[in-house]
């Protein structure tokens, strides 16, 4: 009686481990550039965050001039958000003259900028 082999043979384990390198190959560039576009992202979402205070703050400011947060640099901006700042992040300081709308720039992870508005108000 003939016995039935049972298994991989070497050429087929082979054929998979290659076909698992390049799979790995094409994998892992494609993963760093996520890393980095996340964190694009991440101080783009930061900065949309912050133009939606400004035209909050703004708002309340004219309403009730004891509302909100007085913004007459770029900078003033990080006290509207809830908690603050993140830490990582900058804002690049630039003057805001009241009733006018300037762009200011934001400074995250790996030197990722975005633009916001700020409104001056007193």
């Amino acid at each position: 009686m003939q016995q039935k082999q049972v298994g991989f043979t070497l050429i087929e384990l082979i054929i998979v481990i290659i076909i698992l390198g390049l799979l790995a190959a094409v994998a892992v560039p494609k993963y760093m550039a996520l890393s980095g576009n996340t964190k694009t992202a991440e101080t783009n979402s930061i900065a949309a965050s912050l133009t939606a205070a400004n035209a909050i703050n703004y708002a309340a400011r004219k309403a009730n001039a004891t509302k909100g947060v007085a913004v007459v640099n770029c900078t003033d901006l990080s006290k509207v958000l809830l908690g603050g700042l993140p830490t990582g992040y900058t804002i690049t300081s630039f003057a805001a003259a009241e009733d006018a709308t300037v762009s200011c720039t934001l400074t995250g992870p790996e030197a990722t900028t975005s633009r916001f508005s700020a409104t001056g108000i007193l």
